[in-house]
């Protein structure tokens, strides 16, 4: 697949990159990405939710009436889950929600959502460009160049430039990436995906 490689002011610049067809036109596979996105999503649950059982809420240890006699069914402490403010049964507990798939089905979940983005023509490649200080307004320019400002965006850095990814940060609609660091749920929810023609090359070392 060959694209066409655009200046920063979102004009072509006459010379065009070949993409890899191993990664950009794949045949997708959809239950490598569902397998990724569950992982990435199950990583970052925190796992701190937790109930009080029977023995940490607050109340008498005492029995409530004696145990025969009174038409009641037996109980021992008011601490019970079948009395009001007593404890939950089989509430959650702190867990850790965490694990890892195969890294070559990562990889794969990549590809597939790489290529997805490709089929759809959703794919700008830009030739390398810098900002000299951290400025909103200048990220956002970038962005008109190419009719973009209202579209959901993922940039790809070869590498990782503080004074871009700062400029982006305030941009609710915009997300920077590394070519090393970015993900399936990145490529997955961004309308339109911008290059930079230097990271190709670090897409091909990553995911080949």
């Amino acid at each position: 697949m060959e694209l066409p490689v655009y200046s920063v002011q979102g004009k072509t610049t006459g010379a065009s990159i070949v993409l890899e067809d191993s990664i950009f036109a794949i045949e997708p596979n959809d239950h490598a990405i569902y397998l990724d996105v569950r992982m990435l999503q199950a990583n970052q649950r925190r796992g701190t939710h937790k109930t009080k059982d029977r023995s940490e809420v607050r109340g008498s240890t005492k029995k409530p009436f004696k145990q025969k006699g009174t038409g009641n069914a037996r109980q021992g402490q008011r601490r019970s889950p079948l009395f009001k403010g007593g404890g939950t049964i089989f509430g959650p507990r702190p867990r850790d929600y965490s694990f890892s798939i195969n890294k070559k089905v990562k990889k794969l979940a990549r590809k597939s959502a790489l290529t997805y983005k490709a089929r759809e023509s959703k794919i700008i490649i830009v030739e390398s460009f810098s900002i000299e200080k951290p400025k909103t307004k200048d990220f956002i320019k970038i962005l008109k160049n190419f009719n973009l400002e209202s579209s959901k965006v993922l940039l790809i850095l070869p590498s990782q430039n503080k004074n871009v990814h700062l400029s982006a940060r305030n941009i609710s609609t915009a997300q920077v990436q590394p070519a090393l660091q970015f993900t399936t749920i990145d490529v997955l929810h961004c309308d339109q995906l911008i290059i930079v023609k230097d990271a190709v090359n670090q897409l091909n070392t990553l995911l080949a």
